[in-house]
């Protein structure tokens, strides 16, 4: 018996095969553009889907809001909660067990001091200090020997506080005696005593000082009088989101993070 097709049959028989080795081949297309887009997105889009606590240092409340909601859109599924504190607060947290996945501090010296509790940490942002002043600076404060003025009422955060420490530093440095009329837990309770005009001048961060523009101003202090703050940050190993809490924490490096930093005034790790 022949087996012989007819040719409409053998076209038939030729269209069907050609079909099937198109479907792969379209599956491979789309799996590159999928792949395309996450390198665009900024490396984090597939990262495990989870319900991340992050501890981050009080400075970094408004940008880390805006990083957070970024990072939601580009990873649907996945939810970033803050909890905001000085960073003493924060590793006190850590070393009593808080649950969370990842923590960010205002200096590598509180971050180094937990290194059984965390992942290798990456700096991913700097910043600086200024004078934060009544809006119009009704003072006329210029520099920092001016905080010496008996009649003036200064505020710093307490020196074991980042902020507080870089305050000491730089007033010690240029031999400026400050008797502070409160010492205050974190960045912002410094900045609302300014904003409510309890005081007239404290040391806060510049990106601090920038969340207020029509309460307070910010007095330049020259680089050489300065002290510069590194926000390191990594991951918990108590952290049960251990894969999704690094992909976050390797996102903050990556451009689309940098920038929202960078519009926030903080400046390149």
């Amino acid at each position: 018996m022949s087996l012989a097709l007819s040719p409409a049959r053998r076209r038939t028989a030729a269209a069907v095969l050609t079909a099937a080795l198109l479907v792969p081949l379209a599956a491979c297309g789309n799996d590159d553009s999928k792949n395309d887009s996450a390198k665009k997105g900024g490396g984090s889009a597939g990262a495990p889907k989870a319900d991340l606590t992050v501890l981050a240092a009080s400075s970094l409340t408004d940008v880390f809001e805006t990083a957070g909601a970024a990072y939601e859109k580009e990873n649907p599924g996945t939810k970033v909660n803050f909890s905001f504190a000085g960073s003493q607060e924060l590793a006190a947290q850590v070393k009593q067990g808080a649950p969370a996945d990842a923590l960010v501090t205002a200096d590598t010296k509180t971050m180094d001091g937990l290194k059984s509790d965390t992942g290798s940490p990456t700096v991913i942002a700097k910043n600086r200090l200024v004078i934060a002043v009544g809006e119009g600076n009704p003072k006329k404060i210029a520099k920092l020997k001016d905080l010496s003025a008996g009649e003036l009422k200064v505020v710093l955060a307490a020196s074991e506080v980042p902020v507080g420490r870089y305050s000491k530093q730089i007033l010690d440095d240029q031999k400026i005696d400050v008797k502070p009329v409160s010492q205050e837990p974190n960045v912002r309770a410094v900045l609302s005593k300014v904003e409510l005009g309890e005081a007239d001048a404290g040391l806060v961060y510049k990106t601090d000082a920038a969340t207020a523009p029509k309460k307070v101003d910010a007095v330049k202090i020259p680089d050489g009088e300065n002290a510069i703050a590194d926000y390191p940050a990594a991951t918990l190993k108590t952290s049960k989101h251990g894969e999704a809490a690094a992909a976050f924490v390797k996102w903050l490096s990556t451009p689309a993070a940098q920038k929202i930093l960078r519009d926030a005034g903080f400046e390149k790790p």
